[in-house]
């Protein structure tokens, strides 16, 4: 993210439910341009980490879609979004297209608003796949976010895992009492 200069981001627009193009609004705030590129869709068996973060047993069928975001063309962030099974089968959230709207709107659509979201940030050293993939010299840093989209009854809907580039990048958090 360097070629952005200091970049602070914030989850609100992205777990809001409103519909639009959200990283591309916030790409065009710092001055440049940002798309994705949708690497898959598949149903996969949940690994430990995203069964407790949808609250399935390990091993439960889930549906993840990997993207990899761009600014001005240049990789800063791999994201896998993972939707139980149930959820997402038959929906626009298996298919292996780009969803209208966003994912978080969809889901309002089906019936799960976003009622709350949990977040777990961390820091390490990128691996060599995202090396590879972000395009980061070796060693590079990467800031990982951890998000569990959560709805009526206190169901878990959406589980995100996100390796950003970390040059340069701040997470800002703005709670409601």
């Amino acid at each position: 993210m360097s070629s952005a200069g200091s970049w602070t981001s914030v989850s609100m627009p992205y777990v809001s439910g409103r519909r639009g193009d959200v990283w591309g609004s916030e790409a065009a705030a710092h001055g440049g341009t940002g798309t994705q590129k949708l690497l898959g869709v598949d149903e996969v068996a949940a690994s430990t980490t995203v069964a407790d973060m949808l609250g399935l047993s390990q091993g439960e069928p889930v549906v993840v879609r990997r993207r990899l975001m761009l600014f001005n063309d240049h990789p800063v962030e791999l994201v896998e979004s993972y939707y139980p099974a149930s959820i997402a089968q038959g929906t626009a959230l298996a298919a292996a297209r780009k969803i209208p709207g966003g994912a978080v709107a969809l889901l309002a659509d089906l019936g799960h608003p976003p009622r709350r979201v949990r977040e777990d940030v961390s820091a390490r050293l990128a691996t060599p796949r995202e090396r590879a993939a972000l395009e980061l010299a070796d060693p590079s840093c990467v800031l990982l976010l951890a998000r569990a989209l959560v709805t009526d009854g206190d169901l878990p809907v959406e589980a995100s895992l996100m390796t950003m580039v970390a040059d340069g990048r701040r997470l800002r958090y703005e709670l409601t009492p």
